[in-house]
C-alpha cells in the first residue's frame, strides 16, 4: 500500500520535543507545520477530503490549537466555525461542561446560540491523546441540540487510546503515533 506523499509532508513537519511540558513526556509540536504553508495546506486538504462524507454543517474547534485547524478547515469546507473556549472568555451567555484531567478538572464553554437545533458538527483539534477535551466538546455540542458528525485530528497518540473514548463517532487522524 502506498502512502499519500502529502501525509509524509505533514509528518515531516511535526517536531518531537522531549521532556515538555514535564520530564518523561515526548511532545508532538505542530508549530513547524503551521510555519510551512505547503504542509499546512496539505493537512487541510487531506482532512477535507476525508471528511466530505460526514455531511457536517458546522465545525467546532477547541481552545487553542483547535481554533487554528478548525477555522481553516471550516473556511476550506465553506462551513461556519464555532469556538469552544476556556471559561470566562466568551462575551455572551454560555453553556459549560467540566471534564477531568489527570490532576484536577478543566472546563469548556460555548455560546448558547452557537448551534442550530440538529446541527451536524465536526469537532476538530490538532491532536487527540486521552480524548477528554474532545469528549467534553461533544457533550457541549449535544447540550446545545447538535449531533456529533465526527472528529478530526492532525495527530493521534494511538497508544493513549483517546480515539476509542470518542466512539461511536467516526475519528479521522492524519498521523498516528
Amino acid at each position: 500500500m502506498t502512502t499519500d506523499p502529502r501525509i509524509e509532508l505533514v509528518k515531516s513537519q511535526i517536531r518531537d520535543v522531549p521532556n515538555f511540558p514535564k520530564p518523561g513526556i515526548l511532545f508532538k509540536d505542530i508549530t513547524p507545520l503551521l510555519a510551512h504553508p505547503k504542509a499546512f495546506n496539505a493537512s487541510l486538504d487531506l482532512l477535507g477530503e476525508r471528511l466530505q462524507d460526514l455531511e457536517a454543517d458546522t465545525v467546532v474547534g477547541m481552545e487553542s490549537r483547535g481554533f487554528i485547524f478548525g477555522a481553516a478547515l471550516a473556511a476550506k469546507m465553506h462551513l461556519p466555525f464555532v469556538p469552544a473556549r476556556k471559561p470566562g472568555k466568551l462575551p455572551a451567555e454560555t453553556v459549560k461542561v467540566e471534564y477531568a484531567l489527570e490532576y484536577g478538572k478543566d472546563a469548556l464553554e460555548m455560546h448558547v446560540d452557537a448551534l442550530h437545533e440538529g446541527a451536524r458538527v465536526l469537532i476538530v483539534d490538532d491532536l487527540v491523546a486521552t480524548g477528554g477535551t474532545a469528549k467534553a466538546t461533544a457533550e457541549l455540542v449535544e447540550k446545545l441540540g447538535g449531533t456529533v458528525a465526527g472528529f478530526a485530528f492532525v495527530v493521534e497518540l494511538g497508544f493513549l487510546e483517546g480515539a476509542h473514548e470518542l466512539a461511536p463517532h467516526p475519528v479521522h487522524s492524519l498521523v498516528r503515533y
